[in-house]
């Protein structure tokens, strides 16, 4: 797989996916891609993405366009009011008396719950969330989509507490194949409300939900290749948007001062968010990279089951940390006192305050700086896209 930074038109032949990772609050930076997407393509009804695979709220968002995919600048458009408008109470909840009720429960639980054997499930109550979602898609617009031939296929990975698995639950044309690899399934299944809270449940955040019979949480913790669904859906191009810095490690601020409980937790978040993708890319770049050294004749004496893939990456310029950092005070007072309490608040613990800063103005910031990232790229997404320079 190359990844495409600046040089060359790309083939035109076969489907194009959309892969969208997770990150919380930080999936609005994908919408803010998506709309400057929208204004490069001499036609925006046309959906130019046929495969859609999302994980966590990138599952969500994913799945808004694949419900609205027979109009894609409508799709956008409705992601656009939603994400530039959002408020932490419809995600959670974030009022004063819901936030003390979870940490009473938390606080019990550390001191006695091993004499009642009772613990709470979440550190927050996501049944907002499930309401927003159950008003804004109807999911049984998938199927027309599907059968119009506006969309052809759909996923949302989730990972099974039990199992291990990272499971990619799809709907999609007939002739996809379901797969299984080490650590790694597939599950054709009608979509629904519940594989979306599924996805996005992060985790110890939210709480996990039972499908079939096993408990799923957060698509992306154990997802060993975020590209895999993309591949064997039948893509032959990927367009990935991803929510942290592709040199984030290097753009991180030194400290001699020992780390706040925040500061640790968006640390374990970003290696569960963030990395795995990055690694995925390097492995397929690789990948490509050897398979251009082998010539055709020779991959089909050998049976060589892989094929080059076109891939054309879009990442945040800016460190999301320092964003939610400037915009953590637009959080609920609630949310603000309990992230204050292990440091949240403070520079250095923006990165946990980012996957739960669903308000306008964290929101917003994320939605024009993916814009920006795309329109200063808008040759090679017009290239990648097969769209002509106005």
């Amino acid at each position: 797989m190359r990844v495409i930074q600046g040089e060359g038109a790309l083939t035109q032949r076969g489907r194009t996916a959309l892969v969208l990772s997770g990150g919380g609050a930080r999936a609005a930076y994908q919408v803010g891609v998506l709309a400057a997407v929208r204004e490069l393509l001499p036609d925006a009804r046309a959906n130019p993405f046929p495969i859609l695979c999302g994980t966590s709220a990138g599952a969500i968002n994913a799945t808004a366009l694949a419900v609205y995919s027979e109009h894609f600048g409508d799709a956008v458009d409705k992601l656009l009011h939603i994400w530039r408008n959002f408020e932490a109470g419809q995600v959670y909840r974030a009022d004063t008396w819901g936030i003390g009720k979870t940490g009473a429960r938390w606080l019990l639980a550390l001191m006695f719950g091993w004499a009642v054997d009772r613990y709470p499930r979440s550190l927050l109550d996501n049944s907002p969330l499930r309401a927003l979602l159950e008003q804004v898609l109807d999911f049984s617009r998938i199927d027309r989509a599907l059968h119009s031939g506006a969309l052809y296929a759909l996923s949302v990975t989730a990972s099974g507490y039990t199992s291990g698995d990272s499971v990619a639950f799809f709907a999609g044309g007939e002739g996809i194949e379901p797969w299984k690899r080490m650590q790694r399934a597939s599950i054709r299944t009608a979509l629904k409300v519940e594989h979306l809270l599924a996805s996005s449940a992060l985790p110890f955040i939210f709480p996990a939900v039972k499908l079939n019979r096993e408990y799923f949480g957060d698509g992306s913790m154990r997802q060993l290749a975020p590209v895999s669904p993309a591949v064997h859906l039948g893509a032959e191009r990927i367009f990935i948007i991803g929510v942290g810095r592709m040199n984030e490690a290097d753009q991180r601020r030194r400290s001699g001062s020992y780390p706040s409980l925040a500061q640790v937790a968006g640390h374990a978040l970003a290696s569960i968010f963030l990395d795995q993708l990055m690694i995925d890319i390097e492995q397929l770049q690789r990948v490509n990279d050897i398979l251009g050294r082998v010539s055709p004749d020779m991959q089909e004496r050998i049976g060589a089951p892989l094929r080059p893939i076109e891939t054309l990456v879009i990442s945040p310029s800016e460190r999301l940390d320092d964003i939610a950092a400037r915009h953590v005070a637009a959080l609920p007072i609630g949310v603000r006192t309990l992230l204050g309490g292990i440091g949240g608040t403070r520079r250095a613990g923006g990165g946990l305050a980012s996957y739960l800063l669903f308000e306008k103005p964290f929101t917003r910031a994320l939605i024009d700086l993916g814009y920006r990232d795309v329109m200063a790229r808008a040759d090679d997404v017009r290239a990648f896209l097969g769209v002509r320079g106005s």
